[in-house]
């Protein structure tokens, strides 16, 4: 059991390293595309509209980018959550395999085990949404008139929807008295004020903090 604990610890450890190593890698590919566009065209964006640009957007994806950071890490562990925000699309594709590897595996998040399984799961689903991007980008004069015909955009509009609703069906059948109160609260505010469906990305940290407190509640009073 303790060589098997110092063995988690030593790739523990190296997941931090080379995630850190990478998220440095990442953030220097992102920024020297538009830096070195400007350098190669000697173009350079108005400083001041550049940061009246930045100020605009920051103020939404800064708090979301961290909030998601404390929402997403303990679902995904270590590795899931450097991949997972190295290539994106956490909400829509990378926290849903995470999960569902979770509960194919039969393992619990925040375990040795769940840990390994998230991180497999995250990049294998990387790695497949990398090489559809590429089949896309090959065959989008092809597949264009397809994608964009009536009968499909239906099915597009309601990917989102219909993934989580599929993720929803598998907690509720297992924590029921766990997931009726914000399950109840979500169905309430999103038919009240069904324009924050375009903030979800703000809504699921608050999602969370209510099942958090609710949860602590139901446990002090010994319902679950």
């Amino acid at each position: 059991m303790q060589d098997k604990q110092i063995e988690f610890s030593s790739y523990e450890k190296s997941i931090h390293r080379w995630g850190r190593i990478w998220m440095v890698i990442a953030i220097i590919m992102f920024l020297s595309y538009p830096l070195f566009t400007c350098i190669y065209y000697n173009t350079w964006p108005n400083f001041w509209l550049l940061l009246r640009g930045l100020f605009g957007v920051a103020v939404i994806f800064w708090p979301v980018g961290i909030i998601e950071a404390f929402t997403f890490a303990p679902m995904l562990g270590a590795g899931g959550t450097y991949v997972g925000f190295i290539t994106g699309n956490l909400t829509n594709l990378k926290v849903p395999c995470g999960v569902l590897a979770l509960e194919a595996a039969k393992v619990e998040a925040n375990t040795e085990e769940g840990d390994v399984v998230t991180t497999i799961a995250v990049a294998v689903s990387s790695i497949t949404t990398t090489l559809i991007l590429i089949a896309g980008m090959l065959l989008l004069t092809q597949l264009k008139p397809i994608l964009e015909s009536p009968i499909m955009a239906p099915a597009f509009k309601n990917i989102l929807p219909a993934l989580f609703g599929g993720l929803l069906i598998v907690f509720v059948a297992k924590n029921p008295k766990i997931a009726v109160v914000p399950f109840a609260f979500m169905l309430i505010l999103f038919i009240a004020m069904p324009q924050l469906g375009k903030a979800i990305s703000m809504l699921i940290p608050v999602g969370a903090i209510i099942t958090i407190i609710y949860t602590r509640i139901m446990y002090k009073k010994g319902k679950i």
